[in-house]
């Protein structure tokens, strides 16, 4: 039985994990380091402690992170006001469902607080969530299951009676390893045949998520 859902934020509930491989790329080509994005995929689901380690075994100590950190913020706040952040088909309408049928429902995404409660906000989305826990509240990312222990603690459940959903690998193992529900919901990158033994499901996309919980009693 079921009786909260914690959701992933970037490549889950926002199409924003494209946007960030856009801006990769671009400064990427104003560092000299060009298809910077392609390495998106090795830090799906990681904070910036993580994304930061990555870079060094990728590209060694001397990566520029004051220059990339500057022109990654430049250029991604260039397109926030062009184009707004992008909410996933059915976010929304998931969120809602939930809420109307007495799930508590929390986050548990890698990104900083202030980030992700603006786009959040900004979105109409941040009314939905109990609880939850940001990138820059812990000490170990994804994959490890301190924050998706600290998301549930945040809506005073045990992780045994919620629900993960992640759009990443590293989130399905920290969800599994914290002993929730964990469900996929692939964007960038598809799930390996490991990753499917951990996760209860794997959905296409978000409207294929509420099926399944449909089918999930609420626990009073």
């Amino acid at each position: 039985m079921i009786r909260g859902i914690v959701f992933d934020m970037d490549g889950l509930l926002f199409d924003s994990e494209r946007l960030v491989k856009r801006t990769w790329n671009e400064v990427g080509e104003i560092l000299g380091l060009p298809g910077l994005g392609e390495h998106i995929r090795h830090t799906l689901g990681k904070n910036r402690r993580g994304r930061n380690e990555y870079f060094i075994r990728a590209f060694g100590e001397d990566f520029p992170f004051e220059a990339f950190d500057r022109e990654n913020k430049r250029i991604f706040a260039g397109i926030m006001e062009r184009e707004g952040m992008p909410v996933k088909p059915g976010a929304r309408e998931l969120l809602a469902y939930g809420r109307k049928q007495g799930y508590k429902i929390g986050i548990a995404t890698s990104s900083s607080r202030n980030y992700a409660v603006e786009h959040l906000k900004g979105t109409g989305l941040y009314e939905y969530f109990d609880g939850g826990v940001f990138g820059d509240m812990v000490t170990r990312g994804k994959p490890d299951p301190e924050i998706y222990l600290a998301a549930c603690e945040s809506l005073g459940l045990e992780p045994g009676v919620c629900m993960a959903l992640e759009d990443s690998p590293a989130g399905i193992r920290s969800a599994s390893s914290a002993g929730m529900v964990p469900v996929m919901v692939p964007d960038l990158v598809e799930p390996t045949e490991e990753i499917r033994e951990l996760a209860y499901a794997v959905c296409k996309d978000l409207w294929e998520v509420r099926e399944i919980i449909g089918t999930i009693n609420v626990v009073s």
